[in-house]
């Protein structure tokens, strides 16, 4: 038996860092979002009791440090499943790039196993169990549009945006999470209005949802890496309505409603930028 499943990319709309926590996380508030630059999990089973793990991306680990391994490790201890399976990657998200593709790997693995193992769990169940691996693993079990709270894992589904072109541009490095939320200070950092942002896509009120995109963690990076900013700076030049890092970075993304306006700020960054997407905003409240 094999089933392949979609495990789309998010995007932060909004990121506030709260405090920080006694077990050593932040609390935050959050709107992600799924976007439609997805990697693609085939699943097989296996006669043998291993997980075994393939992906097109020479850089993803294919053992134990893998998240899509970990979901398939962990099903198989809590459940007592003594089948095998072996999950094929095929990368489209770039790695380390503040997109989730290790937790929507991870969360895709979680739904395709569930099935395939016939375990009878509800997405509440399986967002639950993801929250043990990562802190965005919840969110990416339901896709679609949420509020994440806590250190991610409390998800709350909400309207999808308005319809959008999000142009994607991630320079040829990657950030560690740990290193930029280790380095923010929560009295001096900006904080956005994410009850505004919520309001603005629950009336589905574009222009309003451009001008309050947020990121607590943004002014850290920027910092640390020039080019980053670098990069925001060009997509605003070249037009884009609202322009943000997502999560920890470094991949920021701009916001259009034009097709016409999407190829010119795509074309403008494509000499100052290896890695350059154009997608929609999926607006789907659950992952198929």
């Amino acid at each position: 038996m094999k089933i392949t499943v979609k495990a789309p990319a998010k995007i932060n709309l909004a990121l506030d860092v709260l405090h920080k926590r006694n077990d050593g996380y932040h609390e935050v508030k959050m709107v992600m979002t799924t976007i439609d630059l997805a990697d693609h999990l085939r699943i097989t089973l296996l006669e043998s009791d291993r997980i075994q793990i393939e992906s097109t991306s020479g850089i993803i680990p294919n053992d134990k440090r893998n998240l899509a391994y970990k979901a398939a490790a962990l099903l198989k201890e809590r459940f007592a499943i003594k089948q095998g399976c072996k999950i094929e990657i095929s990368k489209k998200i770039p790695v380390a790039a503040g997109l989730a593709g290790g937790s929507s790997d991870c969360a895709a693995a979680l739904r395709g196993l569930n099935e395939l193992w016939q375990l009878g769990l509800s997405l509440d169940e399986l967002a639950t169990i993801g929250a043990e691996i990562g802190s965005d693993v919840a969110f990416c079990v339901y896709g679609g549009t949420a509020v994440a709270t806590g250190r991610g894992e409390i998800v709350k589904p909400i309207s999808s945006p308005a319809p959008a072109w999000v142009i994607l541009a991630k320079p040829s490095i990657g950030v560690s999470t740990a290193d930029i939320y280790e380095q923010i200070d929560v009295s001096t950092c900006f904080h956005p209005n994410v009850e505004a942002m919520i309001q603005a896509i629950e009336t589905q009120n574009y222009k309003d949802m451009c001008h309050k995109l947020g990121n607590s963690l943004e002014d850290v990076t920027l910092k640390l890496y020039p080019k980053v900013a670098k990069i925001k700076e060009k997509m605003k030049q070249l037009g884009a309505d609202g322009v943000l890092m997502s999560g920890s970075g470094p991949t920021v993304f701009g916001l259009t409603q034009y097709d016409t306006k999407m190829r010119r700020i795509v074309n403008g960054l494509r000499g100052f930028c290896k890695n350059v997407y154009a997608v929609r905003l999926l607006g789907k409240n659950i992952v198929e």
